[in-house]
Parts: structure tokens; C-alpha cells; sequence
């Protein structure tokens, strides 16, 4: 398949998840899935205590990492995730924590 039909394939989803996701490796924890599934983007910390991911791969690998983020690591506490498409140009690289 050529990167332009892969291109044309890609979703991105900004992701927003709430609960005991501090603390606990949720963010190494998503690196390591978002890399076991091939997605791509980003997850962070934010002040308030959440943590916000952009991921970016085909409809599957996307449905399945929000699948994942439902959950998180056994630590975790996910009391809710909130997330939406986002259509943009930019594509990632990588997935990374920041």
C-alpha cells in the first residue's frame, strides 16, 4: 500500500481520560500499548489531574486503543474518557510521552 492511501486511512482522536491516572504509570502504560498496536501521537498530564492523549492510526488500531484507554493499567482508576475525531494534516510520527 502506498502512504498516500495509508494517509487517506488515518484517524486522529483527541482523548481526554478522568480518574486515578496520575501516579500510577498510565502514561508509560499507553506508550507501550499505542506502540503494541502501531498508533501514533502523544499522551501528557494535565494540571487538573487528567491525562490527554492525541492518537492517530487506521478505524481498528483507533477503536482498540480506545478500548485500552477505557481501562488503562491495572493501577489505574478510569472514571470517564472523553474523546473526538479531529481532522487535521499533521502526521505523527511516532507515539510518545510527553
Amino acid at each position: 500500500m502506498s502512504e498516500p492511501d495509508l494517509d487517506a486511512r488515518l484517524e486522529t482522536y483527541y482523548v481526554r481520560v478522568h480518574g486515578t491516572v496520575q501516579g500510577v504509570g498510565f502514561r508509560h502504560a499507553t506508550v507501550r500499548q499505542a506502540h503494541a498496536l502501531r498508533i501514533r501521537g502523544y499522551v501528557a498530564n494535565l494540571e487538573d489531574g487528567s491525562v490527554e492523549a492525541v492518537i492517530q492510526g487506521t478505524a481498528n488500531q483507533v477503536d482498540r486503543m480506545l478500548s485500552w484507554l477505557r481501562h488503562g493499567p491495572p493501577a489505574a482508576r478510569v472514571s470517564s474518557v472523553e474523546s473526538e475525531e479531529r481532522h487535521t494534516g499533521k502526521r505523527y510520527e511516532r507515539f510518545e510521552q510527553h
